[in-house]
């Protein structure tokens, strides 16, 4: 009797695990939908933005998870793009302006679509994923990449270009009474939409990329976003004055400066009015653009089975201390939007610290493919379900001198290998108007930054992903 029962017990297990693998192997794979947009910030109805009317990403955060503290690895549109797709962090070397390219930064690193290829994934992108469209091509889309004939500078507006600025280039701003799909970011929207269709057809698991260029500068949308706004009622930043203390290595981003300003006056409030609403219309726009992809995946029966993914490659300035755009390592450049929305995940917001390298092994981790040896960063899964919980104790940024780590409370800086530093403390101070790196009340604080920091630096330097071209 006491074998029998062994047997039955063994002959039940047996039968279950073969239920589990049959199950397993009947669960299709999850899909996902990849939506990067350029130069966002924080800066929608979602995460507390009142000015900004973005009712499509709000309704995804509603759906999704919202994370709060989320933050590129550096501040520019290359370098982010390549860390962010590689989970490979930045050094002084490697991923250092908006040139960067993952297959000459990090030749053996492999990418987020190539690891979903590989893996049986139908895998494309349309817009700008990776900054340069050729970077990591072969090897990681199924499809060569897609842009639109449409370049993301075209002016429609032929008094756009009636002045030129130094660097040949119209005016920083138009809003012509167009169709969404005029512009570059309305036929990246209808080729996502399109892919989906097909995609749809096809059966297979998919990862959809569709990269939005604004509100990245210039402000180029159609007149109904710029007629949400009422130019004389947007606020506009109360602290347009250089951090105390800062120092001189702290600069703002001079890339506005490329196009013809008109006749405003760079400072003026008639200036930080205009682009606000520049900024703000453009933010509308592609709002509406997100929301026509969401509702074609809703609309096709495929929003019960893909993962959406929305992310910024990095902060943007408003005038903030005068600055206009990203290109240092302060709290407005480096905090990103991050929204993931999982299927059966009940939604909710998190405080958690993550960086965007940990975006790729995420990914990797709900769709139960192997993360690759080269990536650094760490999924943050289990907060899909305990949002509450911590993840990181700090975040690690760079940009060109500047090494940075970011915990729950405070912002630092060190310059040149410490010569120079800023801290922040993000509670009593969070728009970071006061440097008080040298203030002996901090000294502990500053101590314990300096070593986090450090830790961070050498796990970026001991990234094995091959010979950055830039460091030859």
């Amino acid at each position: 009797m006491q074998y029998k029962t062994r047997y039955a017990i063994l002959f039940l297990a047996l039968l279950f695990c073969t239920w589990h693998l049959a199950v397993q192997a009947a669960s299709p794979k999850p899909n996902v939908l990849f939506i990067a947009i350029d130069d966002l910030r924080p800066e929608l109805g979602c995460y507390g933005g009142a000015q900004v009317k973005s009712p499509n990403l709000d309704t995804l955060a509603s759906e999704g998870m919202v994370f709060n503290r989320a933050y590129c690895q550096i501040a520019v549109c290359g370098a982010s793009r390549a860390s962010l797709m590689t989970s490979v962090l930045p050094t002084s070397k490697r991923f250092v302006n908006y040139l960067a390219r993952a297959d000459e930064d990090a030749p053996k690193a492999k990418t987020l679509p190539q690891t979903f290829k590989e893996a049986g994934y139908t895998t494309l992108s349309n817009g700008k994923i990776f900054h340069h469209r050729g970077d990591s091509e072969a090897k990681s889309w199924t499809e060569p990449a897609w842009r639109p004939k449409v370049k993301s500078l075209a002016a429609l507006d032929p008094a756009t270009t009636r002045k030129l600025s130094k660097r040949k280039r119209g005016l920083i701003y138009e809003h012509p009474d167009v169709e969404d799909g005029a512009y570059a970011d309305g036929k990246i929207a209808a080729k996502t939409i399109s892919d989906l269709r097909r995609l749809k057809k096809d059966g297979k698991p998919f990862f959809l990329a569709c990269g939005f260029i604004r509100p990245h500068m210039p402000f180029y949308a159609p007149k109904k976003y710029w007629d949400m706004y009422d130019r004389q009622k947007i606020e506009v930043a109360d602290n347009q004055f250089r951090p105390e203390n800062a120092p001189k290595e702290l600069r703002g981003s001079g890339e506005f400066r490329s196009y013809h300003l008109g006749d405003f006056k760079v400072g003026s409030d008639k200036w930080h009015r205009m682009m606000r609403h520049g900024y703000y219309a453009s933010v509308s726009y592609v709002d509406k653009l997100v929301g026509d992809v969401l509702a074609e995946l809703k609309r096709l029966g495929l929003a019960g089975n893909t993962i959406v993914v929305v992310w910024g490659d990095h902060g943007w300035h408003l005038g903030e201390h005068n600055f206009w755009g990203k290109h240092n390592t302060m709290h407005l450049a480096t905090r990103v939007p991050l929204i993931v929305k999982v299927p059966q995940k009940t939604p909710a917001t998190t405080g958690a610290l993550v960086e965007t390298s940990d975006i790729f092994p995420t990914l990797c981790d709900l769709a139960g493919i192997t993360v690759p040896a080269t990536v650094q960063g760490r999924s943050f899964k289990d907060i899909l379900d305990q949002p509450a919980q911590s993840f990181r104790d700090v975040v690690y940024t760079r940009f060109k001198q500047g090494d940075a780590v970011v915990t729950p409370r405070y912002s630092y800086t060190s310059y040149n290998g410490g010569k120079t530093h800023m801290l922040y403390d993000l509670m009593k101070d969070p728009k970071e108007n006061r440097n008080i790196a040298d203030n002996p009340e901090y000294a502990k604080i500053v101590t314990n930054m300096k070593a986090s920091l450090a830790k961070r630096i050498n796990q970026a330097k001991n990234a094995n992903v091959g010979e950055s071209q830039s460091s030859k």
